[in-house]
């Protein structure tokens, strides 16, 4: 098995509070290249992100993750067809401008939480991601989301 390093972990000033490996107190999520335009994500949640109900997640915390899961593969689909390596050279940031969910169960907090994201559509200026978000087996969470890039000096 080939190691990989995390898509975060290439990105640098990354303070995001979803994904940012620079922020202390964030969700620290890690993504990886699973397959051609594929990623994934293996989140597992502490008992203080949990919703109501203690033994579920929070849906904000599920937004985040697919949030950030998504942009980041946008990121590092931005190097890829830049033809550069992720994080060389002037540095490549995708934002978010859609991000369509809808919950279809409740995704248990005692257990890890896997997303896996694939680019639907690409242009120079947007990336088209769909993301499925599931707990225990069971599809929790999908997701549409438009990461579009922003100017250098964002």
């Amino acid at each position: 098995m080939i190691e990989q390093t995390a898509i975060q972990d290439l990105i640098s000033d990354n303070h995001c509070f979803g994904c940012g490996p620079d922020n202390d107190h964030g969700l620290r999520i890690k993504s990886y290249w699973s397959g051609e335009d594929k990623t994934r994500c293996v989140f597992t949640p502490a008992a203080h992100h949990s919703a109501g109900p203690a033994r579920y997640l929070n849906g904000g915390i599920i937004a985040t993750v697919i949030d950030c899961h998504t942009v980041c593969t946008a990121i590092a689909d931005g190097y890829l067809q830049a033809e550069r390596d992720i994080g060389a050279g002037s540095t490549i940031w995708y934002a978010t401008g859609k991000l369509a969910i809808r919950y279809l169960a409740p995704a248990t907090i005692d257990k890890p939480v896997i997303l896996e994201a694939s680019i639907v559509e690409r242009s120079s200026r947007k990336t088209v991601l769909h993301c499925d978000l599931s707990s225990s087996g069971r599809l929790c969470a999908e997701a549409q989301v438009i990461a579009v890039r922003v100017p250098e000096a964002w």
